[in-house]
């Protein structure tokens, strides 16, 4: 009996643990975009996605007007390219990245941190590697869930709620 009552709490340790490892059961379950540019440029998004949930974005649910937004949940959202590619216009080497952003209203500006393999909210702008300022608009639909998409053309997009902001790689 002692010894049952010794192992059981290991037990119930062991698979709780184990459930907070499966990351799909998060209220923010982790997501992929991948896509190859008409160049051949490999480009792929590494995030999690939070929802909505009848909240406000940018009220009462980040982005907040002004602050430093992780760009996602949890873990920081990774954006790698396989080739030296240019964002709006500037250079931006090969690499992985973590993916951070300002909403300023109709303008965000998009951060590409050298410190990727990290949890989302530590943030340090003398890791930046790129910013750039693009405008935010509408949705063409409702995402409850924040989804990028990448096109053939370079556009990367980022929906969530009614909002829309998209950035182009060269």
């Amino acid at each position: 009996m002692k010894k049952l009552l010794f192992i059981l709490p290991i037990a119930l340790i062991a698979v709780t643990a184990c459930g907070q490892a499966d990351k799909t059961k998060r209220p923010s379950p982790p997501a992929k975009a991948e896509g190859a540019t008409s160049s051949g440029t490999m480009i792929a998004i590494d995030y999690s996605q939070p929802g909505v949930k009848g909240r406000t974005i940018g009220k009462d649910l980040d982005p907040l007007p002004g602050k430093v937004w992780r760009t996602g949940a949890n873990e920081a959202t990774v954006f790698e390219v396989n080739k030296d590619v240019k964002i709006e216009g500037k250079p931006l080497p090969a690499g992985k990245y973590s993916l951070y952003s300002i909403n300023n209203g109709d303008d965000w500006t998009i951060i590409f941190n050298k410190k990727w393999n990290q949890w989302g909210t530590v943030y340090s702008q003398a890791e930046d590697a790129l910013r750039v300022n693009v405008k935010g608009g509408k949705s063409p639909k409702f995402a409850e869930r924040m989804t990028f998409e990448i096109s053939k053309d370079g556009k990367v997009s980022l929906m969530w709620g009614d909002k829309m902001v998209a950035f182009q790689v060269e």
